[in-house]
């Protein structure tokens, strides 16, 4: 069991959060630079698990917010979440005593290592989504009753702001409209919460599980072993249970643009047997594969896209025309799939048509 997150960790968790950010999250490798620095600064940071929280410990999730393509550009300065933090705990009142990213995949995973360096707390090895999704009331905090506001919300230029509001929907439009002016990208601080409360609530093990993630791709590709096989078979031991490559080929056409602080858009990919072309639909991430009138995998279950001959993450931002890819799709976790949990972040949610059928279910 891993107790403490170090410099060796760092590598692996960016590869395994690129996994689970399901084709967006923002580059986990921004995150993973500024994480690093904090760890050289102020050490390794201690990684809890849910069932040793205190009941009253006091928790706060954190992470980007934005457009995963802005995040190439406009890289961060390393400041904005202790900020963030800053602002949070002058709103409250209180200190915060332990960190928990707000989503398990993309640069949300390596952002709130670095805050958990600097500020000298624990890492709860837990989250709120299980993956990554693009909308800030797409958690399982909200789903099961822990209010989004306040919701500090920070940049770069040391702007920061607290959203107070009643509806974790409604925290979502406001501090996306704040992004956008922001330019795109900005880093929150909300989700606050006691131990007792993050236990009933959380997504557990999600940061193990991307460390976990990217040491098996690096150690079998180390040791010349099948990374897919390699992949599939550690997902099987852990609590997503399923997870199969549904297609391969080659990415003809990649659609995409920007719309209401969202990448959005349609990727094509020509099997390489031949038959009717797959089509992702994306919001940051992944949604759902359709191959002619057939879906083999849809939101929420993760749907990530592998380079063929190196087995890497292609995040939605990096795809290009004529890439060979496997698409990789996982079941998530029994607490992403009650109706409860449907009803905010399954298909419908998106305005996809489909109702949500799990992988291999």
């Amino acid at each position: 069991m891993i107790t403490h997150i170090t410099l060796d960790d760092l590598d692996d968790l960016a590869l395994g959060a690129a996994v689970l950010g399901t084709g967006g999250g923002g580059d986990p490798y921004i995150g993973k630079l500024l994480a690093r620095n904090a760890i050289e600064q102020f050490g390794p940071v201690p990684l809890i698990q849910l069932e040793d929280l205190p009941d009253a410990t006091k928790v706060l999730t954190c992470g980007a917010m934005g457009a995963p393509t802005i995040l190439i550009e406009k890289i961060a300065s390393g400041e904005e979440l202790g900020l963030a933090f800053d602002t949070y705990e002058a709103h409250v009142g209180y200190k915060i005593e332990a960190v928990m990213p707000f989503e398990a995949g993309g640069v949300n995973s390596t952002t709130p290592v670095m805050i958990a360096a600097q500020r000298g707390l624990p890492l709860v090895d837990a989250d709120g989504m299980g993956r990554a999704f693009p909308q800030l009331e797409m958690e399982t905090f909200n789903v099961y009753g822990v209010p989004a506001a306040p919701v500090a919300i920070a940049d770069e230029q040391g702007n920061c702001g607290i959203i107070t509001t009643q509806s974790a929907a409604k925290a979502e439009w406001i501090a996306r409209g704040i992004t956008i002016r922001m330019g795109g990208q900005a880093y929150i601080a909300n989700y606050g919460m006691d131990g007792e409360t993050a236990r009933r609530v959380s997504v557990p093990g999600t940061v193990s599980l991307a460390i976990g993630i990217g040491r098996t791709l690096r150690e079998a590709r180390e040791n010349h072993q099948d990374m897919i096989k390699a992949l599939i078979e550690f997902f099987a031991t852990t609590h997503y249970e399923e997870a199969r490559i549904i297609g391969s080929g080659k990415v003809t056409d990649v659609s995409r643009r920007m719309e209401n602080g969202w990448s959005v858009g349609i990727v094509t990919i020509e099997p390489f047997g031949g038959g009717e072309p797959m089509r992702i639909r994306i919001q940051n991430e992944n949604l759902v594969v359709e191959q002619g009138s057939d879906v083999l995998a849809i939101v929420p279950d993760l749907i990530c896209l592998l380079d063929v001959d190196t087995s890497e993450p292609i995040l939605t931002e990096r795809l290009r025309y004529g890439q060979r890819v496997n698409v990789l799709a996982v079941r998530v976790p029994p607490i992403m799939r009650t109706p409860e949990a449907l009803e905010v972040f399954g298909p419908r949610a998106f305005g996809l048509k489909h109702d949500y059928v799990g992988l291999g279910l």
